[in-house]
């Protein structure tokens, strides 16, 4: 295989909504470089993108995947998409190491809510992006629709380069660009280059100077020779087009059928002449702000942006060459872990067939096989200096319970999973001493059942996933005050101690409590949340000193398990002050018995309240089912913050309980037909209603 400089490498993302038509122009791209000798389909289940199992039954992309193409001198590493939002993790990562970004947009629907999603990620990292409508030839395409979505998603900045048109019952592009019309064949391919006609001169004409004047803007040079000219020839429109794209400042429009191969030679030509190469974009910074160098004299750094595990082959990894050149036997050092790694062997993918290959340049993916301690987000290089910024990926959305239907399966389906998590950093596995309970955590019910799936048909494991238990905090309402005397004799020494304490809830800049002499004071970040305050008010040494230690730990004991449900109580502050002790009997244990009993005694008096975890959501959803959505959201105890427009969807902003989130993701993927998305984050822990309050302490005591 050639090997291929930065300035001659392309890597380029297929984003978009599910159904837009990645994989089809990844695989039609694929057929015009000649690298297929047949197009293969989705319902076919034959493509070289979609080769896994589950992406055949399920005919729909599940992992991003990597494939290549060879173009007129130029190397395009492609990487194919899901397209459903509970994916977004592979998406996360194929951003990081993308050049250019392609969205295609279906051309029946415009930018979808899922679109919006992945622009996010786009934006935050000014990827040099472009935008193809797809599906031009459907009966129901409407192309000035989905340019006008475009349009409301970027702004202004999103360009033409060509619009579809009907000549003579056959498809059509006018390119405004090369001022050129094709004119495409039932059976699509290569098309006929002709004039364009004279009733879309005007059009066209008006078109192709609104491109001049934006490729003109992005460069000095070249706004000066269109002010000396007037116009600027294709070259030149081609360097100011780029030079927009690398600053996030100008978003071309394509057109095609990728399932009729129309116009998708045009738009890989454009890709080789226009978009930008891995040596374009800016030097990168490491998580020390310091730039990366990328030229092939460089220490040779690695960074690996995706983790399989493949059986009978083990751990594969997919890395960009960030500096240097990569050649096999080569020995790097992981930055994080700080041990050496041996590049065994080296590869390029396509879909499933790896190539092998000596080495790879500055700027291109590869895979490599069997290293042994390194996985996604981390960095190979000569010294073990450079360190690339990790990727970073969205919030949890659903978490459930999990274990084995089988006990005798237990370990190795937490092995299994531990391993997901590898691969797909947004399955977070761990288990909750506070609640018993292993939970698994993902970004939504499509996300949970494909990890089902590939328990059961890979690894022959069936799992239970449950509804979680939900944690809650105690806390108090108002002030109490309690003592308790310990006295124990068994023969010989024996126990005493007593304990008088007041307790009142605490919120921070409250006052110090008034009528006690404090003598000390220890403010206790919980581990679990919120703050315990501590303070020494005995007078007269009534208490020894050292017996205070005791005393903190016998309510910090209680502390850990709520008197209410037996939940972690948060945000008091205890007085204590006043007590006996006994010169032979008193010993630490005494005093940590008899604090927690007044502690708890304390807490009981003092209206306990009962916390719960709040959530924030963002939730996007088409207009026509605003009101089903808010309905589902009131029946959740939500509070509703706001709701905006944004295009032809609203944005609804809202808290609500965690314990009233079960099943969301599904239920919003049903009442929007599969158009509604959303986030979710953890903000607060906030007192739930009286009738809430009641029926949780009622089941946690059927349950003892």
């Amino acid at each position: 295989m050639k090997i291929y400089d930065a300035k001659h490498i392309k890597n380029v993302a297929f984003v978009g909504a599910h159904g837009s038509g990645k994989t089809t122009l990844t695989e039609t791209m694929l057929f015009e470089a000649g690298l297929v000798k047949r197009r293969g389909t989705v319902e076919e289940k034959n493509t070289v993108s979609d080769y896994h199992d589950i992406e055949k039954e399920k005919q729909t992309s599940v992992f991003a995947t990597p494939v290549h193409t060879e173009w007129r001198n130029y190397k395009i590493n492609i990487i194919d998409t899901p397209g459903l939002d509970d994916f977004i993790g592979e998406i996360a990562s194929t951003m990081r190491v993308a050049d250019t970004v392609v969205m295609l947009v279906n051309a029946q629907y415009g930018i979808e809510s899922g679109s919006e999603i992945i622009w996010d990620y786009i934006d935050k990292y000014q990827k040099p992006s472009l935008f193809v409508i797809n599906q031009i030839d459907h009966k129901n395409a409407n192309f000035d629709d989905a340019f006008a979505s475009i349009v409301q998603m970027v702004g202004k900045n999103a360009i033409k380069i060509q619009y579809p048109l009907i000549v003579d019952g056959a498809q059509c592009i006018i390119d405004v660009l090369k001022m050129k019309m094709y004119k495409f064949g039932e059976a699509g391919g290569k098309p006929e280059k002709l004039a364009i006609p004279d009733n879309q001169k005007e059009q066209a004409e008006m078109l192709h100077n609104e491109l001049v004047e934006k490729a003109a803007e992005n460069d000095e040079d070249l706004m000066e020779l269109f002010f000396d000219k007037g116009t600027l020839n294709e070259d030149e429109m081609r360097a100011g087009i780029k030079k927009g794209m690398l600053n996030h400042e100008l978003f071309p429009v394509f057109c095609i059928s990728a399932l009729n191969d129309m116009g998708s030679g045009r738009l890989m030509g454009f890709i080789d002449n226009v978009a930008p190469a891995a040596a374009d974009l800016k030097p990168e910074q490491t998580i020390n702000g310091e730039l990366i160098n990328r030229s092939i004299e460089a220490e040779t750094s690695i960074f690996i942006f995706k983790t399989m595990y493949e059986q009978n082959v083990g751990q594969i990894s997919f890395f960009k060459v960030k500096s240097g050149e990569l050649k096999q036997n080569d020995k790097l050092i992981n930055a994080r872990t700080e041990e050496t790694e041996t590049i065994n062997q080296l590869f390029v993918m396509d879909g499933k067939r790896r190539e092998q290959v000596e080495k790879l340049s500055t700027g291109d993916i590869g895979v490599t096989l069997k290293l042994k301690n390194t996985i996604t987000n981390d960095t190979l290089s000569v010294t073990g200096n450079i360190k690339v910024k990790p990727i970073t990926y969205p919030e949890i959305r659903v978490t459930k319970s999990v274990k084995a239907k089988e006990v005798k399966n237990e370990e190795k389906l937490i092995e299994i999973l531990k391993k997901m998590s590898l691969e797909d950093p947004t399955i977070i596995l761990e288990y909750s001493n506070e609640l018993k309970q292993q939970l698994i955590s993902c970004q939504g019910e499509l996300h949970l059942a494909t990890i089902d799936w590939l328990l059961k048909h890979e690894h022959g494991i069936e799992a239970v996933f449950e509804k979680p238990k939900i944690v809650y905090r105690e806390t108090i309402q108002r002030s109490s005050s309690s003592s308790y005397k310990h006295k124990k004799q068994s023969g010989g020494a024996g126990q005493f101690a007593e304990v008088h304490l007041k307790i009142e809830p605490f919120y921070e800049g409250m006052a110090e409590p008034e009528g006690f002499n404090i003598r000390g004071k220890e403010e206790v970040d919980l581990k679990w949340g919120g703050k315990l305050i501590f303070y020494n008010c005995i007078v007269g040494g009534v208490i020894d000193s050292r017996y205070l230690p005791a005393v903190m730990k016998g309510i910090l004991e209680v502390m850990e398990n709520g008197p209410l449900t037996g939940s972690y109580v948060r945000d008091v502050r205890v007085m204590v002050y006043d007590g006996k002790m006994h010169s032979v009997d008193s010993n630490d244990i005494s005093f940590k018995i008899a604090a927690g009993h007044a502690f708890k005694e304390a807490f009981e008096n003092a209206n306990p309240k009962l916390l719960e975890p709040i959530n924030t959501l963002e939730i996007n959803v088409p207009e026509e089912v605003l009101g089903n959505v808010m309905t589902d959201l009131q029946s959740r105890r939500s509070i509703i913050l706001g709701i905006e427009s944004k295009g032809k969807y609203q944005v609804i902003k809202a808290k609500t309980p965690k314990a009233a989130l079960y099943r969301f993701s599904t239920d919003l993927r049903s009442l929007t037909q599969g158009k509604g998305t959303f986030s979710i984050k953890s903000v607060a822990f906030e007192p739930v209603p009286s009738n809430v309050q009641q029926e949780v302490i009622k089941q946690h005591n059927n349950n003892q």
